[in-house]
């Protein structure tokens, strides 16, 4: 698991030299596992997740601990778009094979682990949300692959981070807010100018730029009645509506042969 550092808080003690953040890690991860459950994904049944049953609970939760330093439960749901990636991922596993993948505002950890599972060489993980990459961490585990997961905010001008060093970027879902879409977008199209094949899963967001992007995969994606997601099943089982989400590319970017 890639080590976290969390922001200090005013009421945290004095940093000692040497001082060990694994009790924090461990809080992490037992709150993680406390409030997901295993569940088999619909539309792609050869990868299980832990999800929750339900998001406003589970935030509130993690607005009132302190230590927990979250933000919105995202990584706690299959969402409908990052369903679509993975399937369309594991249906066309040359498009990862043998590279460097980026799974970038990975959540759940969906997108990277099915390109781990499609012989990717190395996947990133990336989430700036520090449960999330303990969820990450625990639902590669799971699923018995080897994934690097990465609190880094790649998003920002100064990240620091080398386009070189991966091959393949993949995003679900993105463009839910308005600020980050434009912000997401354009880290995205540098990705794209440096040689990477960039592929980008969304449900219908209104701040996606479609008229800037090729349209490769139109799917009906199972999500939980009500939801834009799955979630972990009730007492009563699993009941679940369709939503349609698509699988895009970059504009004259690449032939529709290499990324279907």
């Amino acid at each position: 698991m890639h080590m976290l550092q969390r922001d200090p808080s005013p009421d945290d003690p004095e940093p000692q030299d040497g001082a060990d953040l694994s009790p924090w890690l461990i809080a992490m991860a037992e709150f993680v596992l406390a409030e997901t459950t295993p569940t088999p994904l619909p539309h792609v049944p050869e990868i299980t997740l832990r999800l929750a049953r339900e998001s406003v609970p589970l935030w509130d939760k993690i607005e009132r601990n302190r230590d927990l330093r979250g933000g919105p439960p995202y990584w706690g749901f299959a969402w409908a778009a990052g369903l679509a990636l993975a399937r369309h991922v594991i249906d066309h596993p040359h498009l990862v094979a043998g590279r460097r993948v980026l799974d970038l505002a990975s959540g759940s950890g969906l997108i990277a682990i099915a390109a781990a599972q499609s012989g990717a060489a190395h996947v990133i993980a990336n989430d700036v949300d520090p449960l999330a990459v303990i969820a990450i961490s625990l639902n590669a585990d799971a699923n018995a692959v080897a994934v690097e997961a990465s609190p880094a905010d790649l998003l920002t001008p100064d990240s620091g981070f080398d386009t070189a060093a991966v091959d393949v970027v993949r995003v679900g879902d993105v463009f839910y807010d308005h600020d980050l879409a434009g912000r997401a977008f354009a880290f995205l199209a540098r990705c794209r100018a440096a040689g990477c094949l960039v592929l980008i899963g969304d449900p219908g967001r209104a701040d996606f730029p479609s008229e800037r992007l090729t349209k490769i995969s139109d799917q009906s994606v199972p999500v939980t009645r009500n939801c834009q997601n799955v979630a972990a099943a009730g007492p009563d089982g699993a009941d679940y509506d369709v939503r349609p989400a698509a699988v895009w590319a970059f504009a004259g970017s690449v032939a529709h042969a290499d990324v279907a």
